[in-house]
């Protein structure tokens, strides 16, 4: 998680609108994120995935089947650029190849995949490796809302012929059949959905040569600059995570990437965070793992984590979590 892509607060904001009639609920949604209420009012706004998956994990102790539900809402609309340019494309097949080019762009947590078993065209969500716990919370969003892309892209709703998931049948799978009306097999050897390969060749209502020449060209443009920028804050974090003990300053760090201070700064701003704020996060992450260990006393990894005073650390952890570092090992 640690190299987690930056990412939107449409899934924070989706879930917040999932609960907008309790609205005392909103700090507890947002508590241990560093997300406060009022930046879900800019629109360019950036979180970590970190951030996106403490929401969703506070969201999922009040209702289990939220992944389901987010899949529901999430709309080949909500992927920007990319989902545009499927909206364009000639043919339902054509639309699935350019998304599965472009996974960065669709922000999803999983490997995707389509290929041919006969007469069927599987799409499957695999390699997650990133917080177990909400690994079927993530994947009942992901399958969902590529169902949901799936009934945008053609302008009425796809036959599934089948649905497989690698987990045990949940309590609330009588809420499966809004997102996947086809007979379904839990505890099976992959997360998939079918169709009807016959499908593929479906021309989009909404197809559109030179839109989508135009889309596609800025696909390419926005997958390039992430890339680079993602690589870029890549090896930030892992020059901080190397140096946790003895966390080297803004212009010591700047130094280390080759680059002036204020550069520095500059690009920390694009990407939508900042030198404290970053290594908070390695921090954050560093500290939950060794809390999990009990050889470890709280002082020490203080200490380890570059703090002065066993204090210092307990209201940093306090602030970054909503709970100190004991209750949290409790």
């Amino acid at each position: 998680m640690l190299h987690a892509h930056l990412t939107t607060l449409h899934v924070v904001s989706l879930i917040l609108e999932i609960f907008a009639t309790q609205h005392e609920l909103t700090e507890t949604l947002l508590a241990g994120s560093g997300i406060a209420a009022t930046d879900l009012d800019c629109a360019d706004t950036r979180i970590t995935r970190t951030q996106e998956l403490q929401v969703c994990a506070n969201a999922l102790q009040l209702r289990s089947d939220l992944g389901l539900e987010l899949g529901r809402r999430m709309h080949v609309s909500a992927y920007g650029m990319v989902g545009y340019a499927a909206l364009s494309s000639a043919t339902f097949g054509d639309a699935w190849r350019l998304m599965l080019q472009y996974p960065a762009l669709l922000g999803t947590y999983f490997k995707l995949d389509m290929h041919l078993e006969g007469e069927l065209a599987w799409v499957s969500a695999s390699d997650y490796q990133h917080a177990p716990a909400l690994e079927v919370f993530n994947l009942e969003m992901c399958l969902a809302s590529l169902k949901l892309i799936s009934d945008d892209l053609l302008g009425q709703p796809l036959p599934l012929s089948a649905a497989q998931f690698r987990y045990g049948e949940p309590d609330y799978s009588a809420r499966y059949p809004h997102s996947f009306a086809c007979p379904l097999q839990f505890d099976a050897a992959r997360n998939a959905f079918a169709f009807p390969a016959s499908w593929l060749q479906q021309p989009l209502p909404l197809a559109d040569a030179v839109t989508h020449r135009e889309m596609l060209e800025r696909c390419r443009k926005q997958n390039s600059e992430f890339n680079t920028r993602q690589a870029w804050l890549a090896r930030i974090r892992q020059l901080l995570t190397e140096q946790l003990t003895a966390p080297p300053g803004l212009e010591q760090l700047a130094q280390q990437m080759h680059c002036s201070p204020r550069t520095l700064r500059r690009h920390l701003q694009e990407l939508g965070t900042h030198y404290q704020e970053l290594l908070d996060e390695l921090r954050f992450e560093r500290a939950k793992t060794l809390l999990g260990q009990e050889e470890w006393p709280i002082c020490r990894i203080a200490e380890y984590l570059g703090f002065s005073e066993t204090a210092s650390f307990r209201h940093a952890f306090q602030r970054w979590s909503g709970v100190p570092p004991s209750r949290f090992r409790a």
